[in-house]
């Protein structure tokens, strides 16, 4: 991360792009706004700043909302959507809302001749589109982005197929490439504040977009092998991220709710933050392994547990530990360690582990929550990732394990790729050498321990959520009360899309894989898109 957030810039920015979208032709002039903004005056550069930002955040928040399938995180209250999965309603409008003001940067570039920007627009356009598709499958594409056009309005697009969505934008990626690689004396109109990932740097956002490019390849590489294949070595002989100086990251101002990571305490309420446990799952992982993120990550329990066969100190903090009668307790208990995780879509989490204070305000002294670092508003820690180089090491190394052309060897890949995810949370160097020589984590050249690490590592990431649908790894149960003995594999259509577009919502849902979980018909988190249609994984 290069570059810090200044609050005022973010607040023209996002005024700015509201007024290009609110200016009206046919007002007369006595309702003209004096202090609107045409497309011919729009700033690119403030522009720009407003989808950097959101894209961002918004993609870290994803990261976050989908903890509880990936089983990073579980919450022990307002919990059935998390845990169990009961989802419905879900929108798209924010990712569509970044990328008009994307579509207008774009424009306003092209016209000004800024090749920067169009780079970076293209680059942006492909990562917002991708995670639509990623999310929903089929999706509004070629005739999105229209329904401010006048006469020419399309208000009611159809939807896309998800392989030529891709074909798209890998097509913007490619040609985003070209556009980045340039002399950087040959860019005009770069404002370095309004590029809050990487500073104005063309040749960084051209890693980006190359290593974008092995993101999306990898995601074909079970429907389209030979397309996939060819298409990563290529991009991987390309300038691509090669250290972590290289992430596509933004920092967190921690000035207001807005711009600040999303659990913190300073503007929201505490029970948000409390709420959330770590997941059972990663917890035992790491435990394992005796990785040292466990302790960046979670906090230990307030209130260790323990057995004793002594009368007097039944159920007696002593010396801070809560002493039990064995043959009083009828549940499990967990006293395995000072870390201990709420396990996935349990019946009554809130009580787990003999919790003393049940309820949606639970206090619970005997799970871990998530470390302290994730009540703040900002740290240098927190950051808004949209890719890493970690998550490049592990796409390399994957590569390299399929026999595929690419620079480098598996081993070396994969070692890189553990290696940057400890130094990004400030491991000490000693205890990563430890770590990376203990026999449960060196390579062993299967795809399961390269998974297992590259989800670890990817941790409160989307990602690992679309690497788990294409290889089923890591090998992940729901829980006793989830809606479906699977997790599930996409987003649904929202009723709003449903409702008012139905004709071509319902061709997109008609063309869904239905299985034996979908309930509900086929718009269901269970349903597969293209992307994973007759395959034997995840389940």
């Amino acid at each position: 991360m290069k570059n810090t957030l200044k609050y005022t810039l973010f607040t023209i920015a996002l005024f700015s792009a509201l007024m290009v979208h609110t200016g009206c032709e046919d007002l007369t002039e006595l309702n003209e706004n004096p202090n609107g903004v045409t497309l011919e005056n729009a700033n690119a550069n403030l522009l720009l700043a407003t989808v950097l930002t959101e894209s961002a955040k918004t993609y870290a928040n994803l990261g976050f909302s989908v903890s509880g399938v990936m089983q990073y995180t579980q919450k022990d209250a307002w919990l059935t959507g998390h845990n169990q999965y009961v989802w419905s309603n879900q929108g798209w409008n924010s990712y569509y809302s970044i990328l008009r003001t994307n579509d207008k940067m774009l424009e306003r570039a092209e016209e000004a001749d800024l090749i920067f920007h169009q780079g970076v627009g293209l680059i942006m356009k492909s990562f917002l589109f991708a995670t639509i598709t990623d999310l929903w499958g089929d999706a509004p594409y070629s005739n999105a982005l229209q329904g401010d056009e006048g006469g020419n309005a399309n208000l009611l697009p159809a939807y896309d197929r998800q392989e030529d969505i891709y074909q798209g934008i890998i097509a913007d990626l490619e040609r985003a490439d070209g556009l980045l690689g340039n002399d950087p004396s040959s860019y005009i109109g770069i404002d370095e504040n309004s590029d809050v990932i990487y500073g104005g740097d063309a040749a960084q956002w051209q890693k980006f977009a190359n290593s974008l490019l092995l993101r999306y390849y990898m995601r074909l590489s079970e429907k389209d092998p030979g397309f996939a294949k060819s298409g990563f070595e290529a991009a991987a002989s390309r300038p691509i991220l090669s250290s972590n100086d290289d992430i596509a990251a933004m920092d967190y101002l921690g000035i207001t709710n807005n711009d600040s990571w999303q659990l913190n305490t300073d503007f929201n309420i505490g029970r948000n933050y409390r709420n959330h446990k770590m997941a059972k799952t990663i917890v035992d992982t790491l435990k394992s392994m005796e990785d040292p993120r466990l302790a960046v990550w979670a906090s230990p329990v307030e209130i260790p547990l323990a057995f004793t066969d002594d009368p007097s100190q039944h159920d007696q903090i002593i010396d801070g530990v809560r002493y039990l009668d064995p043959s009083q307790v009828e549940v499990d208990v967990d006293t395995s360690s000072l870390y201990v995780g709420l396990p996935e879509a349990i019946g009554a989490p809130d009580q787990y582990n003999l919790n003393p204070t049940p309820g949606q305000e639970s206090f619970n002294p005997h799970v871990s929550y998530l470390s302290e670092l994730y009540q703040k508003s900002a740290d240098d820690l927190l950051q808004a990732e949209m890719i890493t180089f970690s998550e490049v090491s592990f796409l390399m190394s994957e590569a390299a394990l399929k026999g595929w052309a690419v620079p480098g060897d598996d081993p070396t890949h994969y070692q890189n790729g553990i290696q940057a995810s400890l130094e990004r949370w400030d491991i000490d160097a000693s205890e990563i050498e430890e770590y990376m020589m203990s026999q449960e984590v060196a390579f062993d050249g299967t795809l399961k321990r390269l998974m297992e690490q590259k989800w670890i590592a990817q941790w409160l990431q989307v990602e690992p959520w679309f690497d788990y649908r294409r290889t089923g790894l890591p090998e992940l149960q729901s829980g006793p009360s989830a809606r479906q003995p699977v997790v599930p594999v996409r987003y649904v259509y929202s009723e709003d899309e449903v409702n008012f577009n139905r004709d071509n919502a319902e061709v997109a849902i008609n063309r869904l894989q239905e299985t034996n979980f979908s309930v509900v018909g086929k718009n269901s988190p269970w349903a597969k898109m293209w992307l994973i249609e007759g395959l034997d994984v995840p389940w």
